[in-house]
């Protein structure tokens, strides 16, 4: 058995150092639209696989290769030490390795492929779940068990918000936990022919995060809480609002009750496509942001402001494919997204997911130094 470190080895080498120094209260009441003093601008996710290398070649400074170079402004985030997901084995079993790609066994058991020159997260294959007595067999690792919770995590938080940092906990996503499991077509035949497994997975996910959380917030405070989900394409959801409603909205809602109870602020989930359809069921569960706002999915943030209001701000927003174009392009991009979003405050304006390949340098460098230009000038105007 080895470790698949080189995923690990390439997220490294991804790696961003960007510019993290707005106050955590400012962070808060901006995304909750109680203060709007400044934009706040950021980079997400940073570059896809090489992307370095191209900018490397078209002359980039070390500064510009980690985006340290480039002036973002947002919030520095800090994790207690807590544990709400899958706990056990973190080995895998590589079986076979190319120049181009790795075969291996993950820890759920799950056959994955990573195609190493093009691709930073590993593709599933094969998955662990099919049946009830495979997910009883995988049940335990979901199961609330004391070293869950990290030693200190009191401390650890107030030591977060003396450094200015928002004090964050994620929970397994409602649809990409179990889809994990089983895969996005078999979970979503599973809703309707297997409930009950997928009713006794939620369940369970429910169970753990709510007594980690219960537990570690008795002392701990917490800002903000997260979860990925990555359940849409470019034509909508594999969800509908009626299962959001049946199956994970229960799960958000009684964490989310906890938290907020216990002072939290903001409920952020991540998820590409376009969710359009199923907005207003996760809003009832709770949430009140969303990244990265996808606009080759169809997710425009300016309407939705429109729509939406108060109720839902955003992280992202700004569609990484203009870059490529040109600068007239790039532009027009820039002025229909941020004046809107600079008046009303609750978003972090941004690239919608990682900068893509064949992004010129330059085009790059004109982004970042026009969407300075609009945000300022529009900050003047409040």
């Amino acid at each position: 058995m080895a470790k698949l470190a080189r995923i690990a080895d390439l997220h490294a080498k991804l790696a961003t150092n960007i510019r993290c120094d707005v106050p955590r209260e400012e962070y808060l009441d901006h995304m909750t639209f109680r203060a709007n003093r400044r934009p706040l601008f950021t980079e997400i996710f940073g570059p896809l696989v090489g992307l370095k290398e191209e900018w490397a070649a078209q002359g980039a400074l070390p500064e510009e290769l980690d985006l340290s170079a480039f002036p973002f402004r947002y919030a520095q985030f800090g994790y207690l030490p807590l544990a709400t997901g899958w706990v056990g084995e973190s080995q895998e079993e590589i079986l076979e390795e190319t120049d181009e790609i790795v075969l291996a066994r993950d820890a759920r058991g799950r056959l994955v492929k990573v195609y190493k020159q093009t691709a930073s997260l590993p593709l599933p294959l094969e998955y662990p779940v099919k049946t009830m007595d495979d997910w009883l067999r995988l049940k335990p690792h979901y199961a609330f068990r004391e070293d869950r919770i990290g030693a200190d995590v009191e401390k650890r938080a107030q030591e977060l918000i003396a450094a200015g940092r928002v004090v964050t906990v994620s929970i397994p996503g409602g649809f990409a936990e179990p889809r994990e499991l089983m895969g996005d077509s078999e979970l979503c035949v599973a809703y309707y022919e297997q409930p009950e497994l997928v009713h006794d997975i939620m369940q369970t996910l429910s169970d753990t995060a709510f007594e980690v959380l219960e537990r570690a917030t008795r002392k701990a405070p917490v800002d903000q809480l997260t979860v990925g989900e990555d359940l849409a394409g470019k034509s909508g959801p594999l969800v509908s609002p009626k299962l959001v409603r049946g199956f994970i909205a229960p799960y958000y809602r009684r964490i989310w009750d906890l938290l907020s109870e216990r002072g939290a602020r903001l409920f952020v989930q991540d998820s590409d496509g376009n969710l359009e359809a199923v907005i207003p069921a996760f809003l009832e569960a709770g949430l009140n942001v969303m990244l990265p706002m996808e606009p080759a999915a169809g997710m425009d943030i300016v309407k939705l402001r429109e729509q939406y209001g108060m109720r839902l701000a955003f992280v992202g927003g700004i569609d990484k494919h203009v870059l490529r174009r040109s600068k007239e392009e790039i532009v027009a991009e820039l002025e229909y997204k941020i004046p809107p979003m600079v008046r009303t405050g609750g978003c972090v304006v941004g690239l919608d997911h990682r900068i893509p390949n064949g992004t010129p340098l330059e085009n790059y460098r004109f982004y970042i130094a026009r969407a300075w230009e609009i945000m300022e000038r529009e900050a003047a105007t409040l």
